[in-house]
């Protein structure tokens, strides 16, 4: 029997704590669109995406509307557009970047990733092709995302491609520097990328992945503030991780629900469910609410970090729990820009860049949504990104950089984006030279604990 209590608790999630499924992601193979023709392969894709897309949007509304939960973006991940650009003869990859982007206004999704490459221990012709296009792509295109994979525990770090998205993020940048350098904020560079990720910007579809999946994201972080804040305040640790993972067996659940619901409907496989609690700049919604929630004064304060850790774990082990197909990133953002308590503790400088690397040891992603000086010099920037591959490296999890530099702009100043990309405020970093280390190129061996096979 349904009980009174579960309903309210599950209207309140929805109502009071911006529960929402943040994103379904259809994940579509395009190996079957290659060509030597450039312009059948732009066809072949804009045909594909127009085929197995055209009632994502619709579809997806109508479950919103059946069991009142909002479902906030819809998302397409294709395979990795380096691979499919390299077999023609003549390949031009902001012509494919073009055609995403048609194909996404077309279908009315709100981005589409897979402007990709995995380059962790060398680059193809391809490869190099799509990373030197990657700034023109994300300034001709409104919708397209884009991610480059330069590290893993397998291969080590690629330096060389380490400093070529150095140069990639600072020129993306400035390319779209009218608008607050968006170009930035829709390429990430990772170590040991995911291939379900559902979650832009490094979404796209895995070599592994079958023809179709439907991968979905939800998110839920004033849920689990709110579970938290309803506990007695002398609650131990133990009690405290185990309120965090039955919430998040909860959110699971659900958004495992209008998955498969939405997946059948669209004839095609249910992928994983990623629970990640991606927060947003409305207030009450904020990964940093919820370790003000647990005791710390603000984000920032000594002990966030094993803050973030316990909730990390505790999330990862109610999703896993809930369901069988958990993939993607699962566990916790810490994107600045993007959760109203991230930037606050930002302004007030309770956090830095240095505290935010250290926390991405035990978050689901790395350094987020941070907006840097404008002047910051790529070899700066090529260090910072080293710095970040080297801890997904070792610990073997995936890491992550989205930085944004804003051009003109220097420490204290602020970017905005709009929509649930947010307001970053422009962050000091620092500016000793990493030159001469950076340049030396090559690979960074992997640790000895990859010989695990």
């Amino acid at each position: 029997m349904i009980e009174e209590n579960n309903i309210i608790e599950t209207i309140n999630m929805i109502k009071l704590y911006n529960l929402d499924i943040r994103t379904v992601t259809l994940a579509l193979s395009l190996r079957d669109c290659m060509s030597e023709d450039i312009n059948k392969v732009c066809d072949n894709i804009y045909n594909k995406i127009k085929n197995y897309a055209k009632n994502l949007v619709g579809y997806a509304d109508e479950l919103a509307d059946e069991y009142s939960i909002p479902i906030i973006n819809k998302r397409i991940a294709v395979t990795p557009i380096s691979l499919i650009g390299e077999a023609c003869k003549n390949p031009d990859y902001i012509k494919i970047a073009k055609t995403l982007d048609e194909a996404a206004k077309e279908v009315g999704v709100n981005f589409v990733g897979g402007y990709s490459a995995l380059v962790q221990k060398g680059c193809t012709k391809g490869d190099n092709l799509l990373i030197e296009s990657i700034p023109e792509a994300l300034c001709q295109t409104e919708r397209v995302c884009s991610s480059v994979n330069v590290a893993s525990s397998k291969a080590g770090i690629n330096m060389d491609a380490v400093l070529k998205m150095s140069k990639v993020i600072k020129k993306s940048a400035e390319l779209t520097k009218d608008k607050d350098c968006i170009g930035a904020a829709k390429l990430v560079v990772f170590c040991n990328v995911p291939d379900d990720n559902p979650f832009m910007a490094g979404a796209f579809c895995g070599m592994g992945e079958p023809e179709a999946a439907l991968n979905v994201g939800v998110s839920g972080p004033g849920v689990v503030r709110a579970a938290v804040e309803d506990m007695d305040k002398t609650a131990d640790m133990s009690a405290l991780a185990n309120k965090i993972k039955q919430t998040a067996y909860k959110i699971t659940s659900t958004g495992e629900l209008i998955g498969r619901k939405l997946s059948k409907r669209l004839n095609i496989p249910f992928g994983v469910i990623d629970l990640s609690l991606a927060p947003t700049p409305a207030v009450g919604d904020s990964v940093a609410g919820i370790f003000q929630a647990m005791g710390l004064e603000h984000a920032g304060a000594h002990g966030t970090t094993a803050a973030l850790a316990m909730l990390n774990d505790a999330v990862k082990k109610g999703g896993t729990m809930a369901s069988s197909h958990v993939g993607g990133l699962s566990g916790a953002f810490i994107p600045v820009s993007e959760d109203a308590g991230m930037i606050e503790a930002a302004q007030k400088e309770y956090l830095n860049v240095y505290k935010l690397e250290a926390m991405t040891s035990v978050c689901s992603v790395g350094l987020d949504m941070i907006a840097i000086p404008g002047d910051t010099h790529e070899d700066v920037i090529a260090g910072m990104i080293a710095d970040e591959m080297a801890i997904g490296m070792i610990n073997k999890k995936t890491t992550a950089v989205r930085i944004i530099p804003a051009i003109n702009k220097k420490a204290g100043d602020e970017v905005s984006f709009g929509g649930l990309l947010g307001t970053a405020p422009v962050m000091p970093v620092n500016n000793l030279s990493s030159s001469d280390f950076v340049k030396r190129g090559g690979r960074i061996p992997a640790p000895i604990h990859s010989l695990n096979n």
